[in-house]
C-alpha cells in the first residue's frame, strides 16, 4: 500500500505542476496530450490497487506441532509445505495408507477452500501420494489437518516428525452462499452433449 500511495502522490504532483498553465482557452496539445498521460497512468493504476485489494486474503492458523509455521517457500509460490506432526516414525508399506497428523489448524474464510495436494518431490521420488488429492478444508472446518498418504511403490516408505508431506493451496470456491443449486428439468444442448470417458479420443 506504501508504494501505491507514492504512485498517486507522484501523479497528483505532476497534475498540480500542470494545473497553473490550463485554462478554458487553452490549446496547447503538447500539455493537454501529457494531461491526457497522467489521467491514464492514475486511472490504471487506481484500477491495479483495487484488483491487488481484492486479490488479498488471509489464512488464519494455529500450530500446536514442534515443526516450523507454514510459509511460502519461494516468491509466487502457490502452496506452502505441510509437515508431519508425529511422537515417532510411521511405516507406509506398498499398497497401504496411513493417517498423518500435522497440528496445523486453519481458519479459511467462506468463498475459499484449502486444496491438500501431494508434493511432486514425494510423489516423483518415492510414488507416496495424498490419496484425496486434493483434500478440501472448508471454511466451517476448524479440526486438525490430517493427510492420507497412501504408498503405490514397492518399498515401505518411512514418515518421520518435520517431514514434509502435502502442500496446502488456498483457492476461491463457489460453495454455500456464492452458489445456488437450481433444479431445472432440461439442460442446455452442447456440442458434447453427454459424451464421457474418452469422448475426444486416445491420441
Amino acid at each position: 500500500m506504501a508504494k501505491n500511495k507514492e504512485v498517486f502522490e507522484g501523479y497528483l504532483k505532476k497534475l498540480q505542476q500542470l494545473e497553473s498553465g490550463i485554462n478554458d482557452d487553452t490549446d496547447d496539445v503538447e500539455l493537454l496530450t501529457e494531461l491526457n498521460q497522467i489521467i491514464d497512468g492514475l486511472t490504471n493504476e487506481s484500477q491495479k490497487s483495487v484488483v491487488h485489494e481484492s486479490l488479498q486474503a488471509e489464512l488464519k492458523f494455529v500450530n500446536k506441532s514442534n515443526n516450523p509455521d507454514p510459509t511460502f517457500a519461494k516468491d509466487g509460490d502457490s502452496g506452502f509445505d505441510l509437515r508431519a506432526f508425529l511422537p515417532f516414525d510411521t511405516h507406509i508399506p506398498p499398497g497401504k495408507i496411513r493417517t498423518i497428523p500435522t497440528g496445523f489448524y486453519f481458519e479459511v474464510k467462506k468463498g475459499l477452500e484449502l486444496q491438500i495436494r501431494s508434493r511432486s518431490g514425494l510423489a516423483r521420488n518415492k510414488n507416496v501420494m495424498v490419496l484425496n488429492s486434493p483434500g478440501t478444508g472448508d471454511s466451517g472446518f476448524r479440526g486438525e489437518i490430517e493427510i492420507i498418504l497412501a504408498n503405490f511403490g514397492e518399498f515401505t516408505v518411512t514418515v518421520k516428525n518435520g517431514d514434509r508431506i502435502a502442500q496446502g493451496v488456498v483457492c476461491p470456491v463457489y460453495g454455500e452462499g456464492y452458489l445456488r443449486l437450481k433444479k431445472v428439468e432440461t439442460l442446455s444442448k452442447s456440442e458434447r452433449s453427454d459424451g464421457g470417458f474418452g469422448h475426444t479420443g486416445v491420441k
